[in-house]
């Protein structure tokens, strides 16, 4: 096989880290983290990528992971407004080999990169070796893939599970479902637990307490700076929303049962991290009823790395099935 010459991307909704990988090299030889909103396509980011680098042609080789479904080498982005297309892509980049993934295809590839210290168990049960795994997480949106068998034999499957239905556990979030139902039509589990639906949460708390929350969209930055300056209906929404995204996380667990690992993934993920570990989430996970056992047996981890996805991405680009990608789905 020829030395590679790769760039790998993680496209986010909110950011996009990308890698130059050059030969047998073990890290990247240039790697930048660009805030996607900057730019008004993927090809505007690579080409200023690329400049970035110093570079002065595009390498052979592109494996990018997208925030959305793949359908024949294409995908209009979930919560960010572009089209991808890899083999238009591919034809404006000198015709270079690209090949599209779901963002959480990567991940999943980028788990078994993770060190030790990467990792942060929320749920300290033993690992069963060769057993399902599962990432998920909330960042921008609520991503889902899952891993069946272990080294080079593991498949990875990714799914747009996030935007199955939202369903109320109790009277407050039956509230929620009618308030946001009246707004969006379809409710997605990507609408309560991801943080696009931060706004809509603190919103929602505001009108529970009868406190005006203003014009001003709020993002989890922001609602973590109110909640810490003593904004009740900030707080509540935090609190409402480890409610939340914990009972997605354990209706993952008893959708997979990934004795491998259940591995939380997500800029929301990761600045929530004191409150992931407090006793409310695993409590609100396992709150199953008959099958709270089954929640109780998932090793959780908290992924604590932000290269996860780029991680993943420079894995699969790694494969030479990369070469035949502009002819396939993903």
């Amino acid at each position: 096989m020829a030395a590679m010459n790769l760039i790998a991307g993680d496209i986010g909704g909110t950011k996009s880290g990308l890698a130059w990988v050059r030969g047998d090299a073990a890290s990247p030889r240039f790697e930048r983290v660009y805030a996607s909103a900057a730019f008004a396509s993927a090809d505007d980011l690579l080409r200023q990528f690329i400049a970035d680098a110093g570079e002065t042609a595009p390498p052979e080789r592109f494996l990018l992971a997208v925030p959305g479904p793949v359908d024949t080498q294409r995908s209009r982005l979930t919560n960010l407004d572009w089209t991808v297309d890899a083999a238009a892509l591919g034809q404006r980049f000198g015709g270079a080999a690209v090949r599209l993934v779901n963002d959480f295809e990567a991940a999943a590839a980028g788990v078994a990169t993770l060190a030790p210290q990467e990792q942060l168990a929320l749920n300290p049960r033993p690992v069963e070796r060769d057993a399902v795994r599962v990432v998920t997480g909330a960042g921008t949106g609520l991503g889902l893939a899952f891993v069946v068998g272990a080294g080079q034999a593991s498949r990875i499957f990714p799914s747009e599970g996030g935007h199955s239905d939202f369903a109320p556990a109790d009277t407050r979030q039956m509230r929620l479902l009618d308030m946001l139902r009246a707004r969006y039509g379809h409710v997605s589990w990507e609408r309560v637990a991801s943080g696009s639906g931060l706004d809509d949460l603190y919103r929602f708390c505001c009108t529970e307490r009868g406190q005006d929350a203003g014009d001003t969209p709020i993002d989890g930055a922001a609602l973590s700076k109110r909640a810490m300056a003593g904004d009740t209906a900030a707080e509540a929404a935090l609190d409402f929303f480890v409610d939340l995204y914990a009972a997605w996380v354990g209706n993952v667990a008893l959708l997979f049962q990934p004795r491998g690992g259940l591995y939380l993934a997500g800029g929301v993920s990761r600045h929530l991290r004191e409150r992931l570990q407090a006793p409310r989430f695993m409590r609100a996970a396992t709150d199953k009823g008959r099958m709270r056992g089954v929640v109780e047996r998932t090793p959780i981890f908290l992924v604590t790395s932000e290269r996860l996805g780029v991680a993943g991405a420079v894995t699969l680009g790694q494969l030479p099935s990369l070469r035949h990608s502009n002819s396939t789905s993903a």
